[in-house]
Parts: structure tokens; C-alpha cells; sequence
């Protein structure tokens, strides 16, 4: 745990760090425009001057090619490679617990199965963020080259992949929810116990494998842990 602590403060370090510019990179002044015939006072948005003097195009180079490195790039691969690493693992176990079935040993099956639905539910989850994911990340690469090498971007389509994009993000939320609920008893369980009035489970001995409320745990494709 103390290593995951520290995994996290770093990584929100850097997430704060990589935003921090953002907050000074726009200044607003005050513009008059006509509106129905009257002239009014308005704010208009407009590059900071320290911009310039680093070069605005080097800055938000920078910026999104750190973006599509730390934020999509690496982190999209490194779960592909975890999605196929924990579907090896998942087939590798159910031949174990063939085996261990045949062999009528039936206490590791059932540990062997409940490992087995975790994994399934990982993998589930990942997809879904991947499937998320993935569209931002190629917009965000085409919108670089366009911007500093080639213009192959057609940003009003661009505009739309964007807001259809956020949409799904957005939508990932419930559905990975609901994943949770469907694959996780104990998830389940302890949402009751936490938001529902008088939905109180009791557990055998300390144990998730028994509640009041679902009766007696069985190999199902769902997890407990």
C-alpha cells in the first residue's frame, strides 16, 4: 500500500503540474461589439503575452505531445497488454480447474473460480475504458500532425468526434457501475449495506461466501472478492 500512495501522489503531481500553464495561458480584455443595434461591452479571450516570448507553437507542442505520451499513449498500451495477460492467465486457470474438478479437490476449484470471475470483471472493465480511450487518443495525435506538420484534420468533423467522444467517457460511467453490480456480489452486498435502509447482510464467520440476503455463495460468474 505504501508504494501505491506514493504511485498516486506522483502521478497527481504530474497531473497538476502538466495543467498548471493552462491557468495562465489566456488573458481576457475588454471589447466592444455591436449586439442588436447597441454597442456593448464584452470579454474577449486572447493568448497570454509570456506565450510569445517562448513560442506558442512550441508551447502547445509540448503540451499535447506530453498529452498523447503520458495520458493515451502509454497508459492505453500498457492496459492492452494487461488485457491480454489476464485473458492468458484466465484460460491458463480454467484448464487448472478442469483439472482440479476432475480431481474432485473441490475447495481450490472454488477459489480457482473466484479468481476467475475477477479477472473476467478486470477485464470487462478495461475494455470499456479502452474502448473510451483509444478515439480521443488518435483525434488528439491527428490534431498534432495537422497542426505541425501536414493539416489532414477536418476540424468541424473533428469537433463532432470530440463531443460523441466526451458523450461515451461520460456514458462509461454508469455502464462500468453496472458492471460492478452484475459481476461483484460482494459490490453489491456492501452498496446495499451502505445506501439502502435495513438491506444489512450478515456474513458466516467473517466471511463474504454467506449472507442473509443471497444465501449461500455458489460458482456463478460472479466474484466475491
Amino acid at each position: 500500500m505504501p508504494r501505491v500512495k506514493k504511485c498516486l501522489i506522483y502521478i497527481g503531481v504530474a497531473a497538476f503540474l502538466h495543467q498548471f500553464p493552462r491557468f495562465f495561458e489566456k488573458q481576457y480584455v475588454p471589447h466592444f461589439t455591436v449586439w442588436r443595434g447597441h454597442r456593448e461591452e464584452v470579454c474577449r479571450g486572447k493568448l497570454a503575452p509570456w506565450l510569445d516570448k517562448i513560442s506558442v507553437d512550441g508551447y502547445f507542442t509540448a503540451y499535447f505531445t506530453f498529452r498523447v505520451l503520458f495520458v493515451h499513449l502509454i497508459p492505453c498500451t500498457s492496459l492492452v497488454v494487461l488485457n491480454v495477460l489476464l485473458f492468458r492467465a484466465m484460460r491458463t486457470a480454467q484448464v487448472n480447474r478442469q483439472k482440479l474438478f476432475k480431481e474432485s479437490r473441490k475447495t481450490e476449484c472454488k477459489r480457482l473460480s473466484d479468481s476467475n470471475c475477477t479477472t473476467l470483471m478486470l477485464i470487462v472493465v478495461v475494455t470499456v475504458f479502452l474502448l473510451v480511450e483509444i478515439p480521443v487518443a488518435v483525434v488528439t495525435i491527428l490534431h498534432i500532425i495537422s497542426s505541425t506538420l501536414v493539416e489532414i484534420l477536418d476540424y468541424d468533423i473533428a469537433n463532432k468526434l470530440i463531443l460523441v467522444t466526451n458523450f461515451c467517457i461520460i456514458l462509461s460511467y454508469p455502464i462500468n457501475f453496472a458492471i460492478y453490480c452484475g459481476m461483484s456480489r460482494q459490490f453489491r452486498e456492501t452498496f446495499k449495506e451502505l445506501f439502502i435502509r435495513g438491506a444489512v447482510t450478515s456474513r458466516n464467520g467473517g466471511s463474504s461466501r454467506y449472507s442473509l440476503v443471497n444465501g449461500p455463495r455458489t460458482c456463478t460468474n460472479e466474484t466475491v472478492l
